[in-house]
C-alpha cells in the first residue's frame, strides 16, 4: 500500500511539474527568437554606431565619431526640424479631432453603429495605401486641383505636395486622416467608462455641460490622453512608409524625417555607422517617452 501511495505521489508530482513547465517549453522558441531578432539586433545596431561601418559592418572602433558627424550633417538637421513640425501638429490635431468625435458619438446619436466603423476604417489601411491614395488626391495634375479646374474653378490651386515649404503639411494631413479614428476609439472607451452616477450628481447640483466636461469628464480621461500621446509619438518618430509613399522625402529633402534619413544613409549612401547612430537616437527618443509612461503605469497599479 505504501509503495502504491508513493507511486501515485510520484505520478502527481511529475504531472504537476509538467503542467508548470509546459507553457515555458512552448513559449521558449518564440522568446528566443524575440531576444535574438529584436533585442539582439538592437544591441548590434548600437555597437555598429560606434564602428567605422560603411557598406558592410566593420568592427573598427571609432567611439563617438559617428554621432559627431551625424549632428554636423545638414540633412539630419532638416529631418529633425521636419519631425518637430510633423509630430507636434500630428499629435495635437489627432487628439483634438479624436476627442471631438468621441464626445459626438457619446451623445447616443442615431446611427452610431454606422459612423463608428467609418471613422475607424482608415486605421485598417496600411500607411503605404494611405500615402499612395493621398499622393493621387493631392497631385495637381490628377487630383483635387485638376478636378476643380474641370468643374470650372480655374483659379483654384492646391499644390502643397510640390511646394518645399508646404509639403510637410501634406504628411500631417494624411497621417491625421488615418489615426484620428483610432484616437477617437480610445477616448470613447474612456467616456463610456465614467460612472454615470457622478455625472448625474453634478447635473443635479446645477453644473453646466461646459463645467461638466472641464471639471469631471476631461480629468478622468487623463489615461486616454496619456495613451494617445505615447502611441502617436511613437508613430510619428518611426514614420517611414507614409513619407515614402506620399512624397518620397521630397521635394528635395523637404519632407525627410529621421526614419527616411536612417534608411538613406544606411542602404543608399553606404554610411552604415551614421545610419546606425541615427537609429540609436530615434530609439533613445522613443525610450524617453515610453519609459516614464511604463513607470507611471506600474507605479499606479502598485
Amino acid at each position: 500500500m505504501a509503495v502504491t501511495d508513493a507511486g501515485q505521489d510520484t505520478g502527481v508530482d511529475f504531472r504537476t511539474r509538467l503542467q508548470n513547465w509546459l507553457p515555458k517549453i512552448v513559449l521558449a522558441p518564440s522568446f528566443a527568437v524575440m531576444v535574438i531578432f529584436v533585442y539582439g539586433f538592437i544591441a548590434f545596431t548600437v555597437y555598429l554606431s560606434f564602428t567605422d561601418s560603411r557598406m558592410l559592418p566593420s568592427y573598427e572602433w571609432v567611439g563617438w565619431q559617428n554621432y559627431d558627424r551625424l549632428f554636423r550633417v545638414r540633412e539630419w538637421d532638416i529631418a529633425v526640424k521636419n519631425l518637430a513640425i510633423f509630430a507636434s501638429l500630428y499629435i495635437v490635431i489627432c487628439t483634438l479631432i479624436g476627442l471631438m468625435l468621441a464626445i459626438f458619438l457619446d451623445q447616443k446619436i442615431r446611427g452610431e453603429g454606422i459612423l463608428r466603423p467609418i471613422f475607424l476604417y482608415p486605421m485598417a489601411l496600411s500607411f503605404i495605401v494611405t500615402g499612395t491614395a493621398w499622393k493621387w488626391f493631392l497631385d495637381p495634375a490628377i487630383g483635387l486641383e485638376n478636378t476643380m479646374h474641370l468643374w470650372g474653378w480655374e483659379s483654384f490651386t492646391f499644390n502643397w505636395i510640390k511646394d518645399r515649404e508646404m509639403a510637410i503639411y501634406t504628411i500631417v494631413i494624411a497621417a491625421v486622416w488615418q489615426s484620428s479614428g483610432f484616437v477617437m476609439a480610445m477616448f470613447l472607451a474612456g467616456l463610456r467608462g465614467i460612472d454615470n452616477e457622478i455625472l448625474k450628481a453634478a447635473q443635479m447640483d446645477g453644473a453646466s455641460n461646459w463645467n461638466l466636461y472641464r471639471r469631471i469628464i476631461l480629468p478622468q480621461l487623463r489615461p486616454a490622453f496619456l495613451s494617445a500621446f505615447v502611441i502617436l509619438s511613437h508613430l510619428a518618430i518611426k514614420s517611414y512608409d507614409l513619407v515614402i509613399a506620399l512624397t518620397g522625402g521630397g521635394p528635395g529633402n523637404a519632407t525627410a524625417l529621421p526614419a527616411t534619413f536612417m534608411y538613406s544613409y544606411t542602404f543608399t549612401r553606404n554610411q552604415m555607422g551614421i545610419g546606425a547612430s541615427s537609429a540609436v537616437i530615434m530609439l533613445m527618443t522613443i525610450a524617453a517617452i515610453m519609459v516614464p509612461y511604463l513607470y507611471a503605469e506600474l507605479r499606479e497599479k502598485k
